[in-house]
């Protein structure tokens, strides 16, 4: 067998290990030193919080997650946004807030999760951290998935803090060197060999020379400095880049891509480590600053203060910053002072592969049957649900339920929803939270996703639609400009015209800033769930074939508006529904006895 198939192999291996070990825990009180003594989900703003709190409740009653952890939900304070180096301060104030001194003592596992997805919006309402993903019984959501990637990590860890986001997944093997150790003071970070192109987007670590081999093992080297999102000629010129040993061609969509055998890497971040007394010091700064005024990078903020070789140039650049703010360069600089010649441990890991999964693209690519990440993680095409349907075998279903004689295409989605016996979903679309119970073609790359909202006190139903490739987050400045947003292919202004919707400021929510696809006022409060879905997909037919479909006469909502109207718990009982008629169905199929 080649050796990229090899490593492949080992990777898989490694991953079912530890996703074993986390089956073995869920629901059972884990024994001392053997899984995290705390785990934070991080949240924007009250309304995240209440819906984080709602799902990890039902995680535990169900007896999905270990027990025995505390398991806190930490929303950022309002105001300005802090970023997720904010929120990371933030929650080392939380955790002594609950814990007092005895915070310090424990292992926590932090995982940011508090933005509003408007690259994959199927996760806005409920969150990332909370997106499913095809495995496991009952199905795994990212929450999950990243308990299991990280099982090892406390059981070699001294008390501190890990931090991790919510949409990616690393998967690695170390050999006979697992497992990894977090016990060294300062800063520890998981490094994976990476194409140069992709440093210039992610943050790449400059390893001492003594260590530039990078030969990986369960004990960190010692890194030099921290460069985030470099040019190729800074990595050169600060000695980041090294011949990557074997692995060949870079991967699909969102993966880090790695380099054939022989050819030049660098080694990109993903989650690090912060040892207690290094925490116990940035909670101090953040009690001395008494609130933050800006948006601070937990990497680009914290790890490039790090290191023999760090400099403050970094400080006064606003070039890499979350958002140019004035007062940013004093932050910075105050860390920069805190931080300095705190050590940056890293943990080299040559055979590992880094997956993010943050938009509708990543996940179509990674989620569906043919991909790396499949392999892998050993992901199923259908995950706990009742597929009566005809299947792509590309095609991934996620807790749903498909009645017979519906069609679902290659490379398609489709989770938490109901699809009836007469319909067809094209290629690559993702269904999310939908029932769709009419005869109809879904046209491919189509993204769909139904949210229960409140208005005027009563419970209402809006779909969603738009192209998976539509740029929600793209914004101008003018109503002027607006013939340049795309939805579906289609220029937004000839959309509004055939809906005979007009254009002005009150079309957008939001402020004049927000002219975008995220903002738009135009899917239309209904009374049902699925008169929602025939709505927005009339909506998409008439864009298909130029053809009228009026919504004037109809309450209109733009997503931003549908995710601060969302009712969490109809779209939970919903997906319960759907839960309970599977797991019924189980059991009557289950032989007797």
């Amino acid at each position: 067998m080649p050796a990229a198939g090899k490593r492949s192999e080992a990777r898989r291996d490694a991953t079912a290990r530890r996703l074993q070990r986390f089956a073995a825990l869920r629901g059972r009180v884990a024994e001392a030193g053997e899984f995290w003594d705390v785990v934070v989900v991080t949240a924007a703003d009250a309304e995240q919080e209440r819906a984080f709190r709602e799902q990890l409740g039902d995680k535990l009653r169900r007896k999905e997650l270990p027990l025995g952890t505390q398991y806190h939900v930490c929303t950022d304070p309002p105001g300005p946004k802090i970023g997720n180096g904010g929120s990371t301060l933030h929650v080392l104030q939380c955790l002594e807030d609950l814990y007092g001194d005895r915070w310090t003592s424990l292992t926590v596992l932090i995982i940011h999760s508090g933005g509003y997805s408007q690259r994959l919006p199927s996760a806005s309402a409920l969150g990332k951290i909370f997106t499913a993903v095809p495995l496991g019984d009952p199905v795994y959501q990212m929450l999950e998935l990243k308990l299991a990637m990280y099982i090892d990590f406390p059981r070699h860890m001294a008390p501190g803090v890990m931090v991790a986001c919510s949409d990616d997944i690393e998967l690695y093997s170390a050999g006979g060197a697992e497992p990894l150790a977090f016990r060294r003071e300062g800063f520890t970070a998981l490094a994976h060999p990476s194409e140069l192109a992709v440093g210039t987007t992610h943050g790449v670590f400059v390893l001492e020379p003594a260590h530039a081999s990078g030969s990986g093992g369960p004990e960190p080297a010692p890194c030099r400095r921290f460069l985030h999102k470099p040019d190729v000629g800074t990595m050169r010129r600060c000695g980041a880049v090294r011949a990557k040993p074997g692995r060949a061609g870079p991967g699909a969509a969102g993966e880090r891509g790695q380099p054939a055998p022989g050819r030049e890497c660098v080694y990109t971040d993903s989650v690090f480590y912060i040892h207690h007394g290094t925490a116990r010091r940035l909670l101090a700064f953040y009690k001395q600053m008494g609130s933050l005024c800006c948006e601070i990078d937990a990497y680009g903020d914290f790890l490039q203060a790090l290191g023999p070789g760090a400099t403050p140039d970094y400080t006064t650049h606003a070039g890499n910053a979350v958002k140019e703010d004035s007062r940013l360069a004093e932050v910075r600089q105050k860390l920069f002072s805190l931080l300095k010649g705190t050590a940056l441990n890293v943990l080299v890991l040559n055979n590992s592969k880094f997956y993010h999964v943050g938009t509708t693209q990543e996940y179509l690519s990674h989620f569906t049957a043919d991909s790396k990440l499949s392999f892998e993680l050993g992901l199923l095409p259908v995950a706990f649900s009742i597929s009566s349907g005809t299947l792509d075998p590309s095609a991934s279903v996620i807790q749903s339920v498909l009645e017979p004689g519906c069609v679902v295409g290659p490379g398609s989605v489709i989770e938490y929803s109901r699809i009836g016996p007469e319909v067809s979903v094209g290629k690559g679309c993702i269904i999310s939270g939908s029932h769709i119970d009419v005869k109809v073609d879904v046209p491919s790359k189509c993204f769909l996703s139904s949210l229960s909202v409140r208005v005027n006190g009563q419970v209402r139903y809006v779909s969603m639609a738009f192209g998976v490739e539509d740029d929600l987050k793209r914004r101008v400045k003018a109503l002027s400009d607006i013939h340049s947003l795309q939805f579906f292919g289609v220029s937004l202004l000839e959309c509004l015209d055939l809906w005979g919707v007009k254009v002005s400021h009150q079309l957008f929510s939001g402020d004049s800033t927000q002219l975008g696809l995220w903002a738009v006022r135009i899917f239309p409060v209904c009374s049902t769930l699925s008169e929602s879905v025939r709505m927005a997909l009339k909506m998409l037919s008439s864009v298909q074939h130029r053809s009228a479909f009026d919504l004037g006469s109809c309450k209109l909502l733009s997503v931003e508006e549908m995710l601060s109207y969302k009712d969490v718990e109809d779209m939970l009982k919903f997906r319960k529904q759907i839960y309970d008629e599977i797991h019924l169905q189980r059991a009557k199929e289950k032989p007797d006895a």
